[in-house]
């Protein structure tokens, strides 16, 4: 009996799976930190190793693009099909620090395979899912006798992601011609759980800011002149007192404009997920949930716009005590953004804010990092569609559909390429990103290649003209 193309796929792959995890763990190798200066030379070896292992899959375009920090690469692979639809596929090659005394069992630049794990820095995020795409188109070609993929494919692998991405929207820009697509797919994000394929529909911005408040021109006694003087410690906690109302919403003038609720069936496919709280709350460490009046955890964290203070101080820190009214202190805050909200806007929100808050007396300084836009897909594009589609024929099962809580530079393209974006990504929360031990479920990884071996035709069929 003849194979049909999805068990072709799947026996392609599976004949294909050693010499696959082999190359794999030769890029894991490569300590790529970008954050790292000592690794700036690493960062340029992982782009060259992935621009050579790339012309060898059979893109007969792969490059290295300089920025100003780290190198990105760019990949493409024409079709040959007229009218095809153009794809652009978005990842990074850096990765988080990782030391052994960080907590590790091994060396996290020396990959082992442990009980259908694969364990090294990068294996999830982001390498082991940039990586599915090279076993996964030569999959696609091998189970329909193309001979270039259903769409023009392309890649766009970045090499500052793990450094909040600072120079890749003028690397967009300067290269929007090259990088004109369709829609873009970003392997750069996970499933729900290892039981449950999902498929992610956005992902909120970030701003973030360091407040400094000054008083007096240094330390002075508190007993002297405390209680005649501003102090700017009280200062900073009447701040972050400010920040919210009693209903847990974020109390910046302005800070919701643009943001529009969640229509019912977003609450809807939210309700599907398994979720358990309690279980949600022993992986949070957290004794309780908390957080806006009127939505669900989930909706919290992957729907609604929050401010989070990531740390605050002044005056005196160490053991015993020192009577003084402190000269500075400061705060650091987080906003994770949603759909509507414009991070120039938001800035602009929370200086105002500020300012109108600090007394007399007290003088302030406030920064901002380069902000980070929401992106969020359309639940009726086509593109999402076929995506599900793909990934329901690599699970054999229905898939669900999440959001994320954190943020990446999706929204960049989407901006410059006048693109949809569509996040396909098969890791899963015990994958630990960023933390010791960092692994891949091999079954998922293979389900990668399974999901983006039938994906490109998939978009042929929806977007193809």
């Amino acid at each position: 009996m003849s194979e049909t193309p999805d068990s072709a796929v799947r026996t392609y792959t599976e004949q294909h799976r050693a010499a696959f995890l082999d190359d794999l763990a030769a890029w894991l190798r490569i300590p790529s930190v970008s954050a790292q200066p000592e690794h700036a030379g690493d960062v340029w070896r992982s782009a060259e190793w992935l621009s050579a292992k790339l012309k060898e899959t059979g893109f007969p375009v792969a490059e290295i693009w300089e920025t100003p920090g780290a190198p990105a690469v760019f990949a493409e692979w024409p079709s040959e099909d007229p009218g095809a639809p153009t794809v652009l596929v978005y990842g990074h090659h850096d990765v988080q620090p990782a030391a052994r005394e960080d907590g590790w069992a091994t060396d996290p630049f020396e990959p082992v395979i442990r009980d259908g794990r694969m364990y090294g820095r990068g294996a999830a995020d982001d390498k082991g899912q940039v990586f599915f795409h090279t076993l996964g188109v030569r999959a696609h070609l091998a189970a329909t006798g193309r001979t270039t993929p259903a769409v023009n494919l392309k890649l766009l692998i970045e090499g500052e992601e793990e450094s909040g991405s600072p120079h890749f929207r003028a690397l967009a820009e300067q290269h929007t011609d090259r990088l004109a697509a369709d829609a873009v797919i970003v392997s750069d994000t996970g499933m729900w759980d290892e039981d449950t394929p999902t498929v992610c529909t956005g992902m909120r911005g970030l701003a973030e800011c360091e407040i400094q408040l000054y008083g007096p021109a240094q330390d002075i006694h508190s007993g002297s002149f405390g209680g005649a003087v501003p102090n700017p410690a009280t200062e900073i906690a009447r701040l972050v007192a400010a920040l919210h109302d009693e209903d847990g919403r974020v109390a910046i003038p302005g800070f919701y404009d643009g943001v529009a609720d969640l229509t019912d069936t977003e609450r809807a496919l939210f309700a599907e997920l398994p979720f358990d709280e309690a279980t949600w709350l022993r992986t949070a460490k957290s004794g309780a949930a908390a957080g806006e009046a009127g939505y669900s955890t989930l909706e919290r964290v992957w729907a609604r716009p929050t401010a989070e203070v990531n740390g605050i101080g002044g005056g005196y820190q160490g053991a015993g005590s020192k009577t003084i009214i402190p000269s500075s202190a400061l705060v650091k805050i987080s906003f994770r953004l949603v759909d509507g909200q414009d991070p120039d806007r938001i800035q602009e929100a929370v200086t105002a804010w500020t300012a109108s808050r600090v007394p007399a007396g007290i003088r302030h300084a406030i920064a901002f990092q380069p902000a980070t836009r929401p992106c969020l897909t359309p639940l009726d594009h086509p593109a999402l569609r076929a995506v599900a589609r793909a990934m329901g024929r690599a699970f054999d099962r229905k898939i669900l559909f999440t959001r994320e809580g954190g943020s990446g530079p999706a929204a960049d393209l989407r901006d410059v390429l006048g693109a949809p974006v569509l996040f396909l990504g098969i890791s899963v929360p015990s994958d630990g990103w960023h933390a010791p031990d960092e692994k891949v479920e091999l079954d998922l990884l293979l389900k990668g290649v399974e999901t983006t071996a039938y994906l490109w035709g998939e978009l042929a069929a929806a977007l193809g003209r």
